[in-house]
């Protein structure tokens, strides 16, 4: 049986720097019928708990570690077994929400992450935060991207630990080469391809954000 894409979508709060705004939140589930993996465990275990229903939860995949994206991160994990993973660039904004639960496992650009059958390479893609990273499989025909691209363009990089030149380098070098009709699934909002998002490069560029 081959992998598929399931979203779960929760709501919750981002904070950071000292303010706080309401955010919905897009957690995608790769498996089958048997096993499946998380990216990014936001607000809700027990909405990603009933998702995941009978079957093994064997990852948590951290994009980046922004709270919203992490605060239901280890309630999942101690829940289920399953093994947290975060770029080690990332620690830092991690321990903000989670001072004293570490992280399971470091993702490294290259990784390979298996979930029944799918292959998610991970791709190291800083500028919205350090330790961003996206998640690509060329047989699910789709990019896992966080916080680092949108519809209509870049995550944001007004805030701490973030950077507008890095963002769009990663995007330019690591997105924008995959194949157009390749999907790009979000941390928030709306789903896109890369082909369509990739003619606004320029735009973006000039605009700063």
């Amino acid at each position: 049986m081959a992998a598929r894409i399931e979203l779960v979508t929760t709501s919750g709060q981002f904070s950071l720097d000292g303010g706080s705004w309401d955010v919905d939140n897009n957690v995608w589930l790769v498996g089958d019928d048997h096993e499946v993996v998380v990216i990014d465990a936001a607000h809700d275990a027990d909405a990603i708990l009933a998702a995941v229903g009978d079957r093994r939860l064997t990852g948590i995949v951290c994009t980046h570690a922004h709270n919203d994206h992490i605060n239901a991160a280890p309630a999942l994990a101690e829940r289920t077994g399953a093994v947290i993973w975060l770029h080690p660039d990332d620690l830092p904004l991690w321990r903000q929400t989670h001072p004293g639960r570490e992280p399971d496992g470091r993702l490294a650009d290259g990784q390979v992450i298996e979930a029944a059958g799918a292959d998610l390479t991970v791709l190291h893609t800083p500028g919205h935060a350090p330790g961003a990273v996206c998640l690509y499989d060329p047989g699910l025909g789709a990019v896992f991207t966080g916080d680092t691209l949108f519809q209509g363009g870049p995550g944001a990089t007004g805030r701490s630990f973030s950077h507008f030149p890095t963002i769009i380098d990663s995007i330019r070098d690591r997105l924008l080469t995959l194949p157009p009709g390749t999907k790009v699934l979000t941390g928030h909002g709306a789903s896109t391809s890369i082909g369509a998002e990739a003619p606004g490069l320029d735009e973006w560029i000039k605009r700063g954000h």
